[in-house]
């Protein structure tokens, strides 16, 4: 239904009231970050920042999530990070990403069924280019990474709501 009307046992349909504004409120208010999700570009703790640049650079990402030999989530890594190592004096092929990266729980994640509007909240107010999406592991007290949220991602929702093809 489009919003405007409702219906109801006994009474037939009736008027709701709402402008459009309202209803477009409402529909955003439904999605869920698991809608919009992409796949996630991860990198393990001992790999090089070398490694961590051409990763960055061939999936075209702006944001890699560490994981350890357990595949749980134990930090992320962004452009910055890579090119404040690369400044330095030292070979990129020796520094493992485990030292530069922001390590967990300073690492700011979500959840499939996390409010879009909420999530994008979180990337304003933190200033970053993307989440990892995670679930809780079953063999500890980790996070496993099953997607990520970026402003990409955000950007396609405000297209598809403009074209109104949202899910």
């Amino acid at each position: 239904m489009s919003g405007y009307l409702d219906a109801r046992p006994r009474v037939g349909y009736f008027y709701t009231g709402k402008s459009n504004d309202h209803i477009l409120s409402d529909k955003v208010k439904t999605i869920t970050v698991g809608h919009y999700k992409s796949r996630p570009v991860v990198v393990t703790e001992s790999s090089s920042v070398y490694e961590a640049v051409t990763t960055m650079f061939l999936e075209d990402v702006g944001t890699l999530f560490v994981v350890d030999k357990l595949s749980t989530l134990s930090g992320v890594v962004s452009r910055k990070d890579l090119l404040r190592a690369s400044l330095g004096q030292q070979s990129l092929e020796s520094i493992p990403v485990g030292v530069i990266m922001t390590r967990m729980p300073n690492v700011t994640v979500c959840e499939d069924q996390d409010s879009i509007i909420e999530v994008a909240k979180k990337l304003i107010n933190k200033q970053i280019d993307g989440l990892p999406i995670v679930k809780k592991v079953s063999h500890g007290s980790g996070y496993e990474v099953t997607g990520r949220i970026t402003k990409t991602n955000m950007t396609s929702l405000l297209v598809d709501l403009a074209n109104n093809e949202t899910i």
